[in-house]
């Protein structure tokens, strides 16, 4: 899937937003990419997993023993990815503000773990869910997500394969120019 066919999926679903945003990263950002309403459509989301997978090396898929993902965001493409690798999809949490396995999910010591996300923006989500699996026995051996917005300037520590890399511009609390700053601001993400 291209990068075009991908925004394409976004758009046509209303999943593109434009207006002034507080990412979880804590930056702002004039556009949004709600990736839980392009996810809603299974199908949908079954074809993005796939791409995503596509993308990802074959010695790495073949080495993966579980799909882990971080709640809220990278629950349902991680699920995805888990159906179309065939491997168990777990889920981290954080109601107490780290990162851990819940649900009677574990990980079996030493297991080979691909890390699921639907959006990168500064990667702090994701080395949080790494260091999560690493607590739990596991070994994140690559990440993989819908988009990247780091434009491949992102450092997880693992290899990382996006399905896309889009540049909208972000802006540091301080940094927002005068025509963002005039637009009221949403926090659309999960971390609030």
């Amino acid at each position: 899937m291209t990068e075009d066919e991908v925004l394409a999926e976004f758009r046509s679903c209303g999943a593109l937003l434009e207006g002034h945003f507080k990412l979880s990263s804590g930056k702002h950002s004039g556009h949004y990419l709600q990736c839980a309403r392009v996810l809603m459509n299974p199908a949908r989301a079954a074809r993005l997993a796939e791409a995503v997978v596509a993308g990802i090396p074959a010695e790495v898929v073949d080495a993966v023993d579980t799909v882990v993902s971080p709640a809220m965001g990278g629950i349902i493409i991680g699920h995805e990815v888990g159906r179309a690798l065939g491997r168990d999809a777990l889920f981290l949490e954080r109601p107490e503000g780290t990162f851990h396995l819940r649900r009677g999910f574990a990980l079996e010591k030493g297991a080979k773990v691909l890390m699921v996300e639907d959006v990168v923006t500064t990667g702090l989500s994701s080395r949080e869910a790494i260091a999560a699996v690493a607590r739990e026995g596991g070994e994140v051996i690559a990440e993989c997500a819908l988009i990247d917005r780091s434009m491949g300037s992102v450092d997880l520590g693992v290899p990382f394969y996006p399905l896309a890399a889009f540049d909208f511009p972000t802006y540091a609390p301080g940094d927002i120019p005068p025509d963002l700053a005039a637009v009221a601001v949403t926090k659309p993400g999960s971390r609030k």
